[in-house]
C-alpha cells in the first residue's frame, strides 16, 4: 500500500519542466476575502495555503490539532484529560514520528512545507499567541488526515472511558441534532447544457472549514472547503473533477466484550481455548493548572488484540478497533484533489484509507458516481456488529479488509443521478441503486433518512438541470418528517382546550414547508423539540427518525409535547403566533444574545428532512434559536469545458470580528444566494482586494534560522 502511495505521489509531482525554485508564492484575496494561492510546486502551494489559513483563523487550526494530538488539556485544564486519553490511545505521537520517517518522500515534502508555513506565520505575526503549539512539526499532519476531527473516535464515550480508568467525568451534552451532509451529482443526459453538475453541501459546525483555492505549476488546481489546519481541499473540485463527502453509515468501528481473568498477578483474556495476556501501556498527559503552569498525569491503559479497552459493561471489558492508517489516509486525501479523471480518482481510492465518508463524484467526461467508504473490515455477518460482540469467540475477529470494488458503489446509473444524504446506499440512484440483500448488513447502519426521502422526491423524474435548479433543489423547503408526524398528532389531539386546539388548526392547513413568515413551522419545530426532550435517546444520531418518532412514539407523548411547545412559546415570547424567522436566527458570535443584531433564517435543522440545514439552540438566557451547525458551505458546480461554480459559506472568510469579511456573506447565506466562484484568473480581474507574495518554500526553508522559530 505504501509503495502504491509512493508511486502515485511521485507521479502527481512529476513536471515536464522543473519550475524555478525561487519563484515566489502568490496569494490573491478576492472581494470576499477568499484566498487564491499559487506556488511553483505543490509544496509551495501547501506552504502558502496553510499560511493563508492561519491569517484567517489560527486559533481554530491550533484547536483542531490540540484535539487530534490529544493535547487539549494543556490549554483547557485537567477536565480535558479524558478526551486527550481517548485520542492518545489510538494515535501515539512516537508512532506518528516513525510514520513520518517512513512516509513516501513526496508526502514528507508536503508535510515539511505545511509545518514550515505555520511556523513562518507565527514568526511573521508575533502578536498571535498560541495557547500551546508554539511550533508545529511535520509529523503532526499525520494526526489529522480526514476532513472530520476524530470522526471514528467520537463514538467512544469520554464519560465511560473516564469511569473505567478511575474518575467520574461530567461532560456537556448539546441538544440532539444528528449532523450530516448532502451530495448530488447529475449526469449530462439530465442537464440542460449537457455537462455534469455537482452539489457540495456539508452540514458541520458553521465555521468548521475555510474556503480557498490552491494551485501549482505541477498540476494542482483545487478549490473548495478546507478543514482548518489541513493542507488539502476536503470537499471541492478542480478543472475536471468534483467530489463531495457525506458521513457514512458503514460499520467501520467495532467493539468486543472481553472476558477478563486473573492468573496470579497477571491479567489475561479468553480467546477461544487460549488465555492471552492483556497488554498494558502507560500514557502520560500534561494539563494546564489553575495557576497557569503545567502538571502531568500518568494513566495505565489496557488493550487486547482487538484494540484498546475503553469501558466496561456487565462485567466485560469493552475493546474498540478502528482504522489507524495515517500515511495512506493523508495520501488519499491529497491525491484525490489532483485527479483529473475517474481512473485517477479511483487510483487514490486504492489506498483504502477512507473509513467515514461516502463520496459523490462528478467529472467533465460525464461520469457521476457514488462511492462507499474504502476501509471496511471483513467480518462474519452472522453477528450484530452494532453492539459489542463476544471477544472470546475467534469467529468475531476481523478478517482483513474488503477490496475497493466490494462495497455498494454506483457508477453512471441509467437514471442519470446519484445522491447521498447520510442515508443508506440502497437509494443512491433511485431504481438503479445497489440491492441491499447483495451486501453484508454491516455495510450500513443508518437506513433511510428524512433527507433521503426529500432528495428522492426532488430528483425523481427531473430533467434539464442547471446550476440554478440545482441550487433550488438544495434549498427545497419541504419537511417530510412532519408529513408523517402531523397526521398522528391531529388524530390523537382531540378535545384539547382552546389554548392548544387553536394553534393546531394551523397545522391542518400547513403546506409542510419552511419560510421566515411561517407560524406553522415554528409550532412544528418547537413541538419536535419538546418531543425530543420528552423521549430522550442517547443513540439518536444513529436511528431512523421515521421509525423512532413517526411510528413508534406513544400518541399521548405526541400530545403532551404539543402542549409543552405551545406553553413554551407563549411563555418565552408572550404568544405562540411567532413567525419562524423571528425565532430562528443567525448570529456570528461566541455568546449569543437576543439583544444583539441577528438575521432571520428560513431553513430548519436537518432532522426534520430539510435539505438545507440549520441546527440551532438557545443559550442560558436567550429565548430565540441561534445556529451552531448545518450548512457550513454550499457550492453548485458545472464540470464542462470550463468550470462554472457558485458558492456560499456561513458568515465570511475571516474569523476576525474586526474584518469586513467576518460576516459579509451572512445575509446571502440565510437567503441561499450563492455568489460566483472565481476559479480562473480572468474571473478575478477587477475582483482582487489584495495581492501579495511570499518567498518560495524552498528558498524560505533555507533562510529561516532555527533560533527565529518560536519555541
Amino acid at each position: 500500500m505504501l509503495r502504491r502511495a509512493l508511486i502515485l505521489l511521485a507521479a502527481c509531482h512529476a513536471s515536464p519542466a522543473p519550475p524555478r525554485a525561487v519563484e515566489p508564492i502568490t496569494i490573491e484575496r478576492d472581494d470576499w476575502g477568499i484566498a487564491h494561492v499559487h506556488g511553483a510546486t505543490d509544496a509551495d502551494a501547501v506552504f502558502g495555503m496553510i499560511y493563508a489559513q492561519a491569517e484567517d483563523n489560527f486559533s481554530q487550526i491550533e484547536n483542531n490539532y490540540l484535539a487530534a494530538l490529544g493535547r487539549l488539556a494543556e490549554a483547557d485544564g485537567e477536565a480535558a484529560i479524558w478526551q486527550d486519553l481517548r485520542a492518545r490511545m489510538f494515535l501515539d505521537p512516537e508512532r506518528l514520528r516513525r510514520d513520518y520517517a517512513a512516509s513516501p518522500a513526496p508526502l514528507r515534502t508536503l508535510m515539511d512545507a505545511w509545518a514550515d508555513g505555520l511556523n513562518q506565520f507565527l514568526v511573521d505575526h508575533p502578536a498571535v499567541k498560541p495557547r500551546v503549539l508554539v511550533r508545529f512539526e511535520p509529523w503532526m499532519a499525520l494526526a489529522f488526515t480526514e476532513g472530520s476531527i476524530g470522526a471514528d473516535l467520537e463514538g467512544i464515550s469520554v464519560d465511560k472511558l473516564a469511569a473505567f480508568y478511575g474518575e467520574k467525568h461530567a461532560s456537556q451534552v448539546e441538544p440532539a441534532d444528528p449532523t450530516g451532509s448532502n451530495g448530488i451529482a447529475i449526469a449530462p443526459r439530465n442537464t440542460r447544457d449537457g455537462h455534469s453538475l455537482l452539489l457540495i453541501n456539508p452540514h458541520t459546525a458553521l465555521f468548521f472549514r475555510s474556503e480557498l483555492q490552491m494551485t501549482s505549476d505541477e498540476g494542482l488546481d483545487a478549490y473548495g472547503a478546507v478543514t482548518w489546519g489541513q493542507f488539502f481541499v476536503y470537499q471541492g473540485f478542480n478543472a475536471r473533477v468534483g467530489w463531495m463527502h457525506t458521513s457514512s453509515g458503514v460499520d467501520a468501528v467495532d467493539e468486543w466484550a472481553e472476558t477478563i481473568e486473573h492468573r496470579g498477578d497477571e491479567l489475561v483474556y479468553r480467546h477461544g481455548t487460549e488465555l492471552r495476556p492483556v497488554e498494558q501501556r502507560t500514557i502520560t498527559l500534561s494539563y494546564r493548572t489553575r495557576d497557569g503552569g503545567l502538571a502531568q498525569r500518568t494513566i495505565t491503559t489496557y488493550r487486547t488484540h482487538h484494540g484498546p479497552i475503553v469501558r466496561s459493561t456487565d462485567g466485560k471489558w469493552i475493546a474498540t478497533n478502528l482504522m489507524v492508517k495515517p500515511i495512506e489516509a493523508l495520501s488519499q486525501s491529497y491525491l484525490r484533489t489532483k485527479a483529473t479523471d475517474l481512473a485517477g480518482f479511483r487510483a487514490a481510492m486504492k489506498n483504502r484509507a477512507n473509513s467515514t465518508n461516502n463520496t459523490i463524484y462528478a467529472d467533465a467526461d460525464g461520469h457521476v458516481a457514488y462511492f462507499h467508504p474504502q476501509f471496511i473490515p471483513v467480518r462474519d455477518d452472522r453477528f450484530d456488529w452494532t453492539k459489542p460482540v463476544d471477544g472470546s469467540d475467534p469467529a468475531t475477529d476481523w478478517r482483513g479488509e474488503h477490496g475497493v470494488d466490494d462495497p455498494p458503489h454506483v457508477l453512471d446509473p441509467a437514471v442519470g443521478w446519484v445522491m447521498n444524504t447520510n442515508n443508506h446506499p440502497y437509494s443512491a440512484a433511485g431504481p438503479d441503486s445497489p440491492r441491499r440483500e447483495a451486501f453484508p448488513r454491516y455495510m450500513d447502519r443508518f437506513g433511510e433518512t428524512p433527507r433521503g426521502w426529500n432528495a428522492l422526491r426532488v430528483l425523481t423524474g427531473a430533467k434539464g438541470w442547471t446550476l440554478d435548479s440545482l441550487r433550488d433543489a438544495a434549498y427545497d423547503p419541504y419537511l417530510p418528517l412532519f408529513e408523517k408526524l402531523v397526521p398522528r398528532l391531529l388524530a390523537s389531539a382531540r378535545d384539547l382546550p382552546p389554548a392548544y386546539a387553536e394553534p393546531l388548526v394551523l397545522l391542518r392547513t400547513w403546506d409542510l414547508r419552511w419560510s421566515t413568515e411561517s407560524i406553522p413551522t415554528t409550532l412544528a419545530v418547537f413541538w419536535g423539540m419538546m418531543l425530543l426532550e420528552q423521549t430522550p435517546d442517547p443513540e439518536l444520531a444513529k436511528v431512523n427518525l421515521f421509525d423512532r418518532y413517526a411510528r413508534d412514539v406513544d400518541a399521548r407523548k405526541l400530545v403532551d409535547a404539543w402542549v409543552a411547545a405551545v406553553e413554551r412559546l407563549s411563555k418565552d415570547f408572550g404568544t405562540w403566533r411567532m413567525r419562524w424567522g423571528d425565532v430562528n436566527r443567525f448570529q456570528r458570535a461566541t455568546d449569543f444574545s437576543d439583544a444583539a443584531p441577528s438575521i432571520a433564517v428560513p431553513f430548519t435543522a436537518s432532522m426534520w428532512g430539510s435539505l438545507a440545514a440549520f441546527g440551532a439552540r438557545t443559550g442560558a438566557t436567550e429565548k430565540k434559536l441561534y445556529g451552531v451547525k448545518g450548512n457550513s458551505f454550499v457550492a453548485v458546480v458545472e464540470l464542462g469545458p470550463r468550470v462554472r461554480a457558485r458558492a456560499i459559506m456561513a458568515g465570511g472568510a475571516s474569523a476576525d470580528p474586526t474584518s469586513k469579511h467576518f460576516a459579509d456573506q451572512a445575509l446571502r447565506y440565510t437567503r441561499g444566494e450563492l455568489r460566483d466562484v472565481y476559479f480562473y484568473p480572468d474571473q478575478r480581474v477587477g475582483k482582487i482586494e489584495r495581492r501579495y507574495q511570499i518567498s518560495s518554500w524552498s528558498a524560505r526553508r533555507q533562510a529561516i534560522p532555527q533560533h527565529r522559530l518560536p519555541r
